[in-house]
């Protein structure tokens, strides 16, 4: 091996010892902390983000967090609807969940999205545990009802917004060194299951546990100033200037539920909100314990 072949191992070395020195700080910080991440439809459906994902959440878990999993599943039912024959319809923005659809959805969300990250999970030598109305059930709900603009009630069907969660059995299964994986799929006094938007189910969650974080893996960056031009990224961003972003119509489209979600679980006691690319190996890694993160934080 020439001297110069040396040079580079001992510095590349250095360059990684660096960046645990880096991390330690924050990894005491957060050592016995909940954060929820939410995991979006789109950032589901590549398989290769998935594995690395879930690789960081088990670091997370093995240097001492809480990570809890909460996931929608809004493609691949759409999918299964389109296989079984059935047109998707939504609702200002929601999908209309009859009872045809809430079997789709519920089967899809739970026996086979849930199923498949507690399988992941377990394979990369971690424990995980998938928790809803066919196993150990986590989340409570009431129905949605929305208004029309003349007053009148507009009908969701099976759609509901998370009121409750279970923590004594969160705190047992984090306990137990298991990660838990959470479908957006509620149950209401009487048992029947409700079709709850993730985004909103992974805020109240966050909120009810008075989180440390609240991260939402998607298929962006975070929150641009343009979106055409990734150079406007913004890196940092606080509550008001999150108002007046949604306001000047800079924050839109589906960003806008994640940020008011975001927002309400700011108010409620959550500590920081993040919005990173799945897609980018190891993003949750580098935006929680690295000095200056890749995605966008919110700040109350």
């Amino acid at each position: 091996m020439s001297g110069k072949d040396e040079r580079f191992i001992v510095e590349d070395a250095v360059r990684k010892t660096a960046v645990l020195i880096e991390a330690l700080s924050w990894i005491r910080r957060f050592r016995g902390r909940y954060v929820v991440i939410k995991l979006g439809g789109s950032a589901l459906e590549e398989e290769a983000a998935v594995k690395s994902f879930l690789t960081d959440v088990i670091f997370m878990r093995t240097v001492g967090m809480h990570p809890i999993l909460v996931h929608g599943g809004g493609k691949a039912i759409s999918q299964a609807m389109n296989s079984a024959g059935i047109e998707p319809r939504f609702v200002n923005g929601r999908r209309f969940t009859d009872e045809q659809t809430l079997e789709i959805a519920t089967d899809v969300l739970a026996n086979q999205i849930s199923a498949s990250l507690v399988e992941e999970i377990q394979s990369q030598g971690a424990k995980a545990e998938a928790l809803h109305f066919g196993t150990r059930n986590c989340l409570s709900g009431e129905q949605l009802t929305l208004q029309a603009e003349d007053g009148s009630d507009v009908d969701l069907g099976h759609v509901g917004y998370v009121t409750g969660v279970d923590q004594d059995l969160l705190a047992e299964v984090c306990q137990s060194d298991a990660i838990p994986v959470i479908p957006s799929v509620a149950l209401d006094a009487s048992g029947q299951k409700l079709n709850v938007n993730a985004d909103t189910a992974a805020a109240a969650l966050a909120r009810i546990l008075k989180a440390e974080k609240l991260v939402f893996l998607s298929d962006v960056p975070g929150i641009f100033l343009d979106r055409h031009d990734p150079q406007t990224l913004v890196s940092h961003l606080e509550t008001q200037r999150c108002r007046a972003l949604i306001a000047d119509g800079t924050i839109d489209a589906g960003m806008v539920p994640k940020v008011d979600a975001a927002l309400e679980a700011l108010a409620s006691g959550v500590g920081k909100v993040h919005i990173v690319d799945a897609r980018l190996p190891h993003s949750i890694l580098l935006e929680i314990y690295s000095d200056k993160g890749i995605g966008t934080e919110i700040v109350k």
